[in-house]
């Protein structure tokens, strides 16, 4: 009796230390995936197309606030636009799903800038799906929607 004892209670401390690590683990990519999200942000600010492709996977969907669908180029072209000016895009309440090599971030986003020489700012929402492929975290998609302009 007393072995299947020892054996339960090994068993049970070999699987809280399994949890913390993972937890461990998970926390880091958390980390990661926060710092990315931020790094979107301010290639976007300063129209950095270049690190956004480096952001972004090859089969990457894009649903912006007002129902339009871009894939990865489009994207992409957009954020080159002349047209397009952002001055600020700042992120809250921001959260991360972790789901194996996956992960879901969800958070507030507030941007102003101007477009086609008019001046805008939204309040939104968004939710970036990431995934852990190539040995790096890739945006496989993202959607906003639009709280108030």
């Amino acid at each position: 009796m007393l072995r299947i004892t020892s054996c339960c209670l090994l068993l049970a401390v070999l699987s809280l230390g399994h949890a913390a690590a993972q937890k461990s683990k998970d926390d880091s990519q958390q980390t990661k995936l926060l710092v990315m999200e931020r790094l979107w942000n301010e290639a976007q600010v300063n129209r950095d197309s270049g690190a956004l492709d480096g952001m972004i996977g090859s089969a990457f969907v894009n649903t912006e606030w007002d129902g339009e669908v871009s894939d990865k180029s489009k994207f992409l072209a957009d954020i080159k636009d002349p047209q397009f000016k952002p001055t600020s895009l700042t992120i809250q309440d921001v959260k991360v799903s972790m789901y194996g090599d996956s992960a879901v971030v969800v958070g507030i986003y507030h941007t102003k800038g101007i477009y086609q020489g008019k001046p805008y700012e939204h309040f939104g929402r968004f939710t970036d799906t990431w995934v852990f492929t190539e040995g790096r975290w890739q945006c496989a998609a993202s959607h906003t929607s639009l709280l108030k302009k």
